[in-house]
């Protein structure tokens, strides 16, 4: 089974959004099935089979989700974090005034579905091979 120490490792790799695919391909490797990253706080729940699963404690001081999720916003700032234009932090940032409480990548289908606080789906998209 995977640690966190090793998805850290993996995690280490990754400078900005265009560096997406790549991780997600160490994460295969590990044999992590799919993973929520919460944005109020940037832990995240990482799944393996069998119902294993591990926490990555918080990564940095709380910030507000909005209440209502702006869809159109939100991919505006997704496609320039997408291009290496912006780091993670700020992505949380701006993910969080957009509404997005959450974010699920589902490695098996290779899709990372982007939620708002009452669990709706606002955007899912393909990861790229």
């Amino acid at each position: 089974m995977f640690t966190i120490e090793q998805i850290k490792e993996a995690h280490s790799k990754v400078k900005t959004g265009a560096d997406f695919p790549n991780y997600i391909q160490d994460l295969i490797i590990l044999g992590v099935k799919g993973y929520d990253t919460f944005v109020k706080d940037g832990h995240v729940e990482y799944y393996g089979v069998n119902n294993y699963s591990v926490t990555a404690d918080e990564k940095y001081t709380e910030i507000k989700v909005a209440d209502s999720p702006n869809k159109e916003l939100f991919i505006e700032f997704l496609v320039k974090h997408q291009q290496g234009e912006t780091d993670y932090l700020t992505f949380c940032n701006h993910s969080a005034q957009c509404g997005i409480a959450k974010w699920r990548v589902d490695i098996m289908e290779m899709t990372c579905t982007y939620f708002d606080k009452l669990e709706n789906e606002i955007l899912i998209e393909k990861i790229p091979n």
